[in-house]
């Protein structure tokens, strides 16, 4: 149907056909063409006239709703292609009901390599994503969400597959295909593309996925998972946010794998989830405007956490278990113990914040007085120059709570944020051979930590607040995590506790001790860390209560004021 153009009955508004395994809608007329970006969110805006769609149960029910009420030229047999997709999708709406009941069994178990098995709590996720395609699996950490991702691209043979990681974790997760299945998994080495050799899983960076836009966009993957999906969720703002858009534009199956998406505000959840079902929640100002209060000058909560939480999961697009979960509890034999958090308080050494008095005060005040550009970038400065202040002022109190762990033959996950925090560390430590891993080591280097600490030649490995999400293997040797700096989410401090409170932990229950000072910002972060949680376990656990804050402010602006109050009171004791 080229050249001329086609000359439609009056009651017919465009062309559709299958061809090579996608639909293909042509010569739309201008008003339809903007009814149907309406409707089908994952159309790029700026295309007109023609426009193509993956060969999906889901698609073909909505295309068949479409042209209902804009009848489109169809063959007998594109017709019945799309009728027979549509009895698929109900065919499959049905088979979820049965799957999400108490009771449900699978038929048959997902075939992985000899002596390895799903658990029934993990065939259930495989195959609510092989009915719905589009999935959010947010299992608590260590429950196997790479197990769930595996036996999913192996049940739908859906390749090849992208799978797209935190830097650190590609070794791992091609470690864990190959020792739980037949596939072959090929790391991409390189953010500039080269011949790639044959595989079924082809496993990204997010810091390299930017260089494979052009690639991807030819729509080579047929199935994409992106584990720790919340890496995205500042959307196309970022490079890899917009090359993940091109990963997606022939899936056929997408899948995000994540214990916590959402790091800060309810509104992230969003961007997260419009990657993996777009549209579901509407557009970006329709979900603020449906769901959400603005607090701040830019931020969003969520008004009710556990009302959007039951949403999601009445779509059957997210699926959330606990240790707590009777389904997850009875095939463990028992629920894992909640971690210890023990809040310790340590001195603060003043003198050092004094050392950058008045840089400090001068930014606090640039921050509540200055013009909307200029007191952004104080926040930002303030922000940076208070933390690093805090965390350099603790080290040494911190470091000898370590060494008294350490000094008794335990192992110790030691978190920071800044390198000089690290060094003073190192140095007040080094009798038990610390290593790091953050975010300045390779790979190689990381997993040369990572075995050196698991292996007994170091008992404390310093790892940064974020480098550690998804990294398995420590809880073999380790139940004691030290969060020696604070982070503004609350879910970074989860994230950690899951490097050891996960299956295989040796020795329960895991103590995750948090050194706090009355001092710098640890005070201001604590309070807004509360307010944070309260957002995310809304959503993610929408069965659980949640106490709402009663006001919120920026958290810049309270840090701010804190230390103006503070440095006005040594100004007067001064005079």
């Amino acid at each position: 149907m080229t050249g001329s153009a086609i000359r439609l009955p009056p009651t017919q508004y465009g062309v559709l056909r299958l061809l090579d395994g996608r639909w293909i809608m042509s010569d739309v007329a201008p008003h339809v063409s903007l009814r149907l970006k309406a409707v089908f969110p994952q159309i790029d805006k700026t295309k007109i006239g023609k426009f193509s769609f993956p060969h999906t149960p889901m698609i073909c029910c909505d295309l068949i709703w479409f042209i209902d009420r804009y009848p489109m030229a169809i063959s007998a047999s594109d017709r019945e292609a799309l009728a027979a997709g549509k009895s698929r999708f109900d065919q499959d709406r049905a088979a979820v009901g049965a799957l999400m009941q108490p009771e449900w069994a699978p038929d048959r178990r997902t075939k992985l390599r000899p002596g390895k098995r799903a658990f029934v709590f993990q065939e259930k996720a495989i195959e609510l994503a092989l009915h719905m395609r589009r999935l959010l699996v947010l299992d608590e950490g260590g429950l196997g969400k790479t197990i769930t991702g595996i036996g999913a691209l192996l049940r739908s043979r859906l390749f090849p597959a992208a799978v797209v990681v935190e830097p650190h974790l590609p070794r791992q997760w091609r470690s864990v295909i190959h020792e739980y299945s037949t596939m072959r998994a090929h790391v991409i080495s390189s953010t500039v593309p080269y011949n790639l050799p044959p595989a079924d899983v082809y496993v990204f960076r997010y810091s390299n996925i930017g260089g494979w836009v052009d690639v991807a966009s030819t729509g080579m993957f047929r199935s994409v998972i992106f584990d720790e999906v919340q890496s995205l969720r500042h959307g196309a703002k970022t490079v890899k946010g917009k090359a993940a858009s091109a990963f997606l534009s022939a899936a056929e199956l997408v899948i995000g794998l994540s214990a916590t998406p959402i790091y800060n505000y309810g509104d992230e959840l969003h961007t997260v989830l419009d990657y993996i079902a777009p549209g579901m929640l509407g557009s970006r100002d329709e979900f603020l405007r449906e769901w959400c209060k603005q607090i701040g000058s830019d931020k969003w909560a969520v008004r009710d956490p556990k009302a959007l939480g039951t949403f999601l999961r009445d779509q059957n697009l997210v699926i959330r278990r606990t240790y707590d979960d009777d389904e997850v509890a009875g095939e463990l034999g028992n629920s894992l113990p909640p971690a210890n958090r023990i809040v310790v308080n340590i001195p603060y050494d003043k003198k050092l914040e004094q050392d950058s008095f008045a840089l400090c005060r001068s930014l606090a005040i640039r921050v509540m007085q200055g013009g909307f550009q200029d007191s952004g970038q104080a926040a930002r400065e303030l922000d940076q120059t208070t933390r690093r202040i805090t965390g350099v002022a603790k080290a040494k109190y911190v470091a000898a709570y370590v060494k008294m762990i350490a000094s008794s033959g335990e192992r110790v996950l030691l978190a920071g944020w800044h390198h000089e925090v690290y060094d003073i560390w190192a140095n007040e430590l080094r009798e038990f051979n610390p290593v790091k891993y953050t975010g300045t080591e390779t790979g190689a280097q990381k997993d040369i930590a990572k075995n050196k600490f698991v292996g007994g030649g170091s008992r404390v490995m310093m790892i940064s607040l974020r480098s550690g999400v998804g990294l398995d293997g420590l809880q073999r040797v380790c139940n004691t995590l030290v969060i020696g700096e604070l982070d503004w989410s609350p879910q970074v401090i989860e994230q950690l506790i899951w490097r050891l409170r996960r299956l295989g932990q040796r020795r329960w229950p895991v103590n995750c001790v948090i050194p706090f000072s009355e001092g710098g910002s640890d005070p201001v972060m604590a309070s807004v860390l509360e307010l944070k949680a309260s957002q995310s376990q809304g959503i993610v656990d929408p069965l659980k209560s949640v106490e709402q804050p009663a006001r919120d402010v920026s958290r810049i602006k309270m840090l701010a004021q804190r230390y103006l109050d503070e440095t006005q009171t040594a100004i007067s004791q001064q005079r």
